[in-house]
């Protein structure tokens, strides 16, 4: 069994479904209230784990109940959550979420614990047991930047989804074997305004220039662009009805990164996530994540 180790955060989604998401100064007025188990971090174990991988969770939560409750929900799916540890200084992260009723989301985040997960609390076995490391940008670059270099050494895969978007160390770069931002991220790390498919080639090829071995770049309803030094494409998102996007970009990374550690072409991989990501919008919550059934399912119509 693939075993994946995710380095990343843990947050309480406090989502409202709305008309329309508002403007500056703006209050929109709005339906049901619910709460779910979030954080990139702990929405990729989630979907690595319900496509069949061992995952491992480090991370942090406060001593509260929302803590207490997210690492329940982690343990339920499978995931490992020993390296989870509990800051008594610091709430739990939350992210207050905003729904549209065409599955648009806006999200503000207080990171809470997650800001307090640093180099020590990354154990060196926890990552040198797995072939695949997810990270993201939620918790200190640093922490992101130690991770890389532990798995390197280690030769897992270093997969990065770099969101939310933030200036990245060079050295990063190098570490990480597949970067997989969304339009807005690539944007963020390039200049380069991304409004067509070619502005998505430039984008991918000054990223890759920098030294992942694989780019491919989100494009919502657009589907993705993918480079590498031997593959280079377009696959086309699926068209479905969404309901909610919140968390597409993280079943999207799991998928990608679950696909790859097995063995999968980059090709292959980009087309199982894509299917992966295209279940998730469907559903209401960030964790509401698709099967491997039920991935492979899809996949099998949109490939035959």
């Amino acid at each position: 069994m693939l075993r994946v180790c995710v380095v990343g955060s843990l947050n309480m989604d406090l989502v409202v479904k709305v008309p329309h998401l508002p403007q500056v100064g703006e209050t929109v007025t709005g339906g049901v209230f619910s709460t779910f188990p979030g954080g990139k971090g702990a929405n990729q174990a989630v979907g690595a784990a319900r496509l069949g991988a061992c995952v491992t969770m480090v991370g942090r939560v406060g001593a509260d109940p929302f803590g207490a409750q997210l690492v329940d929900a982690l343990r339920r799916e499978g995931v490992d959550v020993a390296a989870v540890g509990t800051d008594p200084e610091s709430p739990t992260g939350i992210a207050a979420i905003g729904v549209d009723e065409q599955g648009r989301n806006l999200i503000l985040v207080a990171p809470g614990a997650n800001a307090r997960l640093l180099p020590h609390d990354v154990g060196e076995a926890v990552i040198a047991r797995s072939q695949v490391l997810l990270l993201q940008l939620e918790i200190p670059t640093v922490t992101v930047l130690h991770a890389a270099r532990v798995a390197r050494r280690h030769g897992a895969w270093v997969c990065l989804d770099p969101a939310p978007a933030a200036p990245l160390p060079e050295e990063l770069y190098r570490l990480v074997d597949v970067l997989n931002p969304n339009e807005v991220e690539a944007a963020a790390l390039t200049g380069i305004s991304i409004r067509t498919l070619e502005d998505a080639q430039r984008a991918a090829r000054r990223l890759l220039d920098r030294g992942p071995r694989h780019v491919v770049v989100k494009l919502g309803d657009r589907g993705s662009y993918y480079l590498s030094s031997d593959e280079a494409g377009h696959v086309p998102a699926l068209g479905v009805k969404a309901v909610d996007t919140t968390a597409a970009g993280d079943v999207f990374a799991a998928a990608l990164g679950v696909a790859l550690g097995e063995g999968r072409s980059l090709r292959e991989s980009v087309q199982f996530a894509s299917c992966a990501a295209a279940l998730k919008v469907t559903r209401m919550g960030a964790q509401s994540m698709p099967s491997r059934e039920e991935v492979e399912a899809v996949l099998r119509q949109v490939t035959v």
